[in-house]
């Protein structure tokens, strides 16, 4: 029988003076790639977010049998999220951005990570400051280090944003290398269909009411 490596049980999340984005949210998320779909506006962001441990909304999230209200340290390490919309590692070069999301990371795929940087042509940036990296470039920094990352629960968001077409490419390569391998559950928020990965299931988020303004 599939084994989940996490479980949400009845996520309630609304930001101030906003109508609610979840109520009752439930998902068991087992090995493989999982799609979680939606408009934008759906909530999709939100979500992972919340899975991430970094939002906190009602209800309860178990990852690997750690639980974020209760330890979100054991909770935090047994995750990989990186908000594409962070400034947090401009500072940094793309090698040592890498190298601090790796961090606690013992099985951590050095020989994965550098095959995925050639893959998606960035042998010629690793060593360049964050903030001297286009938008897709910063991009393929965060999912190099996502798809090394031994991680039991890696979220992605919007992943082809910004990417060229050999780099959409390698990430789909990858991703069937990771369902393939079944040893950790990768969560794709996108609001278009996953065709190239077999998925091993798919989130559905309704359309968000137009009062809504989440992401």
């Amino acid at each position: 029988m599939e084994s989940t490596v996490l479980q949400a049980e009845g996520l309630g999340f609304a930001h101030p003076g906003e109508p609610a984005l979840l109520t009752g949210f439930g998902a068991a998320i087992g090995p493989g790639v999982t799609q979680l779909h939606g408009d934008t506006g759906s909530g999709k962001t939100t979500l992972l977010r919340l899975f991430a441990g970094i939002l906190h909304g009602s209800g309860r999230l178990t990852l690997c049998g750690a639980r974020p209200d209760l330890d979100p340290a054991a909770y935090g390490a047994k995750v990989f999220y990186v908000d594409p919309s962070t400034d947090a590692h401009d500072q940094v070069s793309g090698r040592a951005c890498t190298d601090s999301l790796a961090a606690g990371d013992a099985d951590f795929d050095r020989t994965a990570w550098q095959a995925l940087v050639s893959a998606f042509n960035l042998d010629e940036h690793i060593d360049k400051p964050m903030y001297m990296l286009s938008t897709g470039s910063k991009r393929k920094v965060w999912l190099a280090a996502a798809l090394a990352s031994s991680r039991p629960l890696v979220l992605l968001d919007e992943p082809t944003g910004g990417l060229d077409g050999p780099s959409v490419r390698a990430l789909w390569r990858r991703l069937a290398e990771v369902a393939g391998q079944g040893r950790q559950a990768v969560l794709v928020a996108s609001s278009e269909r996953i065709t190239a990965v077999p998925l091993a299931g798919t989130l559905e988020l309704p359309a968000t009411p137009p009062s809504a303004t989440g992401r």
